[in-house]
């Protein structure tokens, strides 16, 4: 009688110590688990294996990314459950060395090795970063790091992001179908150059510039001359082409350079948005730094970042596996408190903070939603891991932001002249 799934589901919640709250469906046929819950259908023994040699996070990541693992029923609510178990376990969870301890779970995992084949470890799907010795966030590794997530081809970035081709949180007037997503990061890229008080003949560095969305309507809204840098050739070429019909090769110059190496100051205004979670902690004070001396005096930073909640131990602190294995290699999140604080050790006054953490909920599930839509064409253009690593990176996000388990702010900062006039309104949040 086929039995895979009963198995599985024992083993589980002996090692997690609780009910497992999906439903399980093995490749034998056979279910298990609360009847009405989303369905964790194991696809093959494989998957049994990478959860059995790398237990956790990355063993589901490589059997989800893989096609090992999938999902029936509503992604976001199982996602939801796992989550408790995987990732919010906190002090009270089993470890597997505690588990072990157990005859019966050392038992059942004798058996659930005979069950998935051969006692060897499967290979990492291509999709995961290749991880080379030496430091991290230097430019040349944050370089490959940036080029592994953009350069994955501008059409399938067009399927997920729409028309707009902003990728980072937009900011809805009204919960969808109140707002379109294409007028919601209009206002975004609006509520920036407001917040910098853009005028025309004004210069704006915008940093990690993407496919030019910032960049040209700044330009073409605010009459500033804009230089945008980023990383990434693909995006680099996306974003010239997107100038050039536009008009605007006159006010807008798009470079593949490194903030770092941005000699050419001192501009008017800086941008940097959903790019300073690229920076790294231990390189954080630089990129203050280099910012402050690129900005005038009386020169605005709008600074637009993801941030995590703190820990009481700050030290135990661990980059996601999966963001950091699939996703963002060597992506680093800070609390907005450390934020601020290493702006004002650059020498920055900060102005504003502006928690837009719904917003960026609202945004990922349009994204995913867009993925789905056009799942065929996406899967051609980039290959079915990949498109899998995005759909499960998006809706997890979602669901984070939502559950604040993270958030995103705008910062306002402002290279404060020797006289004191930052040059702002009385009145917070006129943006004048």
């Amino acid at each position: 009688m086929p039995d895979a799934a009963v198995r599985l589901k024992d083993l589980l919640e002996q090692l997690l110590g609780v009910p497992l709250p999906v439903r399980i469906r093995a490749w034998d046929g056979s279910q298990a688990g609360p009847p009405g819950a989303p369905t964790l259908v194991v696809r093959n023994r494989r998957a049994v294996r990478r959860l059995l040699f790398k237990p956790g996070e990355l063993g589901l990541a490589r059997a989800w990314v893989a096609g090992d693992l999938d999902i029936e029923g509503d992604l976001y609510a199982a996602l939801d459950l796992l989550a408790g178990l995987v990732w919010e376990r906190g002090e009270d969870a089993r470890s597997l060395a505690q588990a072990l301890r157990d005859p019966e779970v050392r038992a059942a995992v004798r058996g659930l090795l005979k069950l998935g084949g051969l006692p060897l470890p499967p290979a990492p799907p291509p999709e995961e970063v290749r991880r080379a010795r030496g430091h991290l966030h230097t430019k040349r590794t944050d370089r490959r790091a940036i080029s592994h997530h953009y350069d994955v081809g501008n059409d399938f970035y067009e399927i997920v992001l729409g028309p707009s081709m902003v990728y980072s949180c937009a900011y809805w007037p009204a919960p969808p179908p109140d707002g379109t997503l294409e007028s919601a990061q209009h206002d975004k890229l609006d509520l920036v150059c407001r917040k910098l008080g853009l005028r025309p003949g004004q210069r704006l560095l915008d940093v990690g510039c993407g496919w030019g969305s910032m960049a040209i309507h700044a330009a073409r809204e605010y009459g500033v001359s804009v230089v945008g840098i980023t990383l990434s050739q693909e995006q680099a070429a996306y974003a010239r082409k997107r100038v050039a019909d536009e008009g605007l090769t006159d006010k807008v110059e798009i470079r593949v350079q490194d903030y770092r190496d941005v000699e050419d100051g001192p501009y008017d205004a800086v941008s940097s948005i959903g790019m300073a979670e690229h920076v790294g902690a231990d390189r954080y004070l630089e990129y203050a730094d280099v910012l402050y001396r690129l900005l005038k005096p009386g020169g605005r930073l709008l600074n637009h970042q993801i941030g995590r909640r703190p820990q009481r131990d700050e030290s135990t602190y661990q980059v996601d596996e999966f963001i950091d294995s699939y996703v963002f290699p060597d992506g680093e999140l800070q609390p907005i408190g450390v934020t601020v604080a290493q702006l004002e050790r650059a020498g920055f006054e900060v102005r504003d903070v502006e928690s837009i953490r719904e917003h960026y909920a609202l945004t990922l599930r349009r994204w995913v939603e867009c993925l789905e839509a056009d799942w065929g064409r996406a899967v051609k253009l980039t290959g079915p891991g990949r498109a899998r690593v995005w759909r499960l990176y998006m809706a997890a996000s979602a669901l984070a932001f939502e559950r604040n388990r993270i958030g995103v702010n705008q910062v306002l900062a402002i290279r404060t002249p020797d006289s004191g006039d930052a040059g702002m309104p009385l009145r917070a949040r006129t943006w004048g």
